[in-house]
């Protein structure tokens, strides 16, 4: 019979590091934010926060009302990145007051850390409060330093506003091209977005977003609570898209690949799911 026997230890079993994921979150005016954050309680992992989590302005009574109550409880395992609604508030402050440490320089807001064999990396893509995000702006010419000294390591990157997206109200943005490309010819292998407040996986691309096989790989997950944003044309690329439902992303981080998972708020429905290789 299989199984150990008295005295005997139980086969180990190995677990590997866990992120969820979502942006567009706190509102006092939904109750979406409330239903994804109990997605959280039911999985343990890091958590990215994809920017504009404490709607409408990323003010401290903003935080206090609408994002504490909700995603707050799990502040001390969220990394996040600021969305444009935490710096209609000057100098997002308020943004940077509440997460701290995690949210790195408050000059800056990229930083990066590794989970096991992985490196994530936060970038900041409100580019008109930073000084640009060109390729020979400070926080390009960082990104391009951190993948020098983590060349061998799968990488994620995430931040607010997607290189790409069939939604309607936001869509693509090239104000971030510089990103998508220095990860890219590093070796990268998610990004993660949100923004546009839908749901959306894409094919593995180039840095011209073209399909390749041995692309990067962009979620779009703004599905975070506040609300449910429609799509445009939908792009070639666009592997799987859906806004019927808030939820989050769960991602298995393995040594050399990876796992999806989009966890929706409803239960039932659209899901999307599968494992691919690192780069």
């Amino acid at each position: 019979m299989d199984g150990a026997g008295p005295g005997s230890a139980s086969p180990s079993v190995e677990e590997f590091p866990v992120i969820l994921a979502a942006g567009d979150i706190g509102a006092c005016d939904s109750n979406g934010d409330e239903a994804t954050a109990a997605l959280l309680e039911e999985h343990d992992g890091a958590i990215l926060a994809l920017g504009d989590l404490a709607y409408p302005a990323g003010r401290a009574d903003d935080f206090t009302k609408c994002y504490a109550p909700s995603w707050g409880p799990d502040r001390d395992r969220t990394h996040p990145v600021p969305g444009n609604h935490e710096y209609a508030t000057l100098r997002a402050k308020p943004y940077y007051d509440y997460f701290g440490a995690a949210a790195g320089d408050p000059q800056e807001g990229w930083y990066a850390f590794d989970l096991a064999e992985w490196h994530v990396i936060a970038l900041n893509s409100n580019c008109w409060e930073i000084g640009g995000c060109s390729a020979d702006s400070r926080q390009a010419e960082w990104l391009r330093a951190d993948l020098a000294d983590h060349s061998s390591a799968c990488t994620l990157a995430f931040w607010h506003h997607p290189r790409w997206s069939s939604g309607e109200v936001h869509g693509s943005d090239g104000a971030t091209t510089t990103f998508w490309e220095v990860l890219h010819d590093a070796g990268g292998d998610i990004v993660l977005a949100g923004h546009d407040h839908l749901y959306e996986r894409f094919e593995p691309m180039d840095r011209d977003g073209v399909a390749e096989p041995d692309g990067m790989v962009e979620f779009v997950v703004g599905t975070g609570g506040k609300s449910l944003f429609g799509f445009a044309d939908i792009l070639p690329t666009s592997a799987a898209h859906d806004n019927s439902s808030f939820g989050v992303l769960k991602l298995t981080l393995r040594p050399g690949a990876y796992d999806w998972e989009f966890l929706s708020t409803s239960g039932t429905g659209f899901t999307d799911a599968g494992t691919t290789a690192c780069r």
